[in-house]
């Protein structure tokens, strides 16, 4: 195989890299017949030892949480965003502790979460530094390409 030479139609690779722009997605693969092409993009991935069983019950007393259901935060100039469609993790591993929780100051470049989509955990950076004052989402929650998910002001 590695002798052989295979032809791939460079449109094929730009349609597929913008694909990635457009989605939010860090790594595409297409297959057709016994030629496949996979493209991805440097993303920060964290490397899960097992895979998350079941997710962690909430904890009772969650105001932000509740405070948060009565709120917008989609235009949020605070909120932080996912940049693709999976399952949004707040800790590393199961029954470790969260990657930030509310009251938390955040640097800029700081893990927040991360966001497993098509088995590869993708850490979710804060884009500003400032306090979480919001948490909007439940450990093992499935999440929306631009869903908002934690707010830093």
């Amino acid at each position: 195989m590695f002798g052989k030479k295979i032809q791939v139609d460079p449109s094929l690779v730009r349609n597929l890299a913008e694909l990635l722009n457009e989605t939010g997605l860090t790594e595409i693969e297409v297959q057709s017949g016994t030629q496949r092409v996979r493209v991805s993009r440097g993303a920060t991935a964290i490397a899960a030892a097992a895979a998350p069983v079941a997710a962690a019950p909430a904890p009772a007393n969650r105001p932000a949480a509740v405070e948060a259901s009565e709120v917008n935060f989609n235009n949020h100039p605070g909120a932080i965003t996912s940049p693709m469609v999976g399952t949004a993790y707040r800790s590393p591993e199961p029954g470790a502790r969260p990657f930030v929780d509310v009251g938390d100051s955040v640097k800029i470049g700081q893990t927040l979460l991360i966001v497993e989509a098509m088995k590869t955990m993708n850490a979710i950076p804060a884009t500003k530094a400032g306090k979480v004052t919001h948490v909007l989402i439940d450990d093992g929650q499935p999440v929306e390409f631009g869903q908002p998910l934690v707010v830093v002001e």
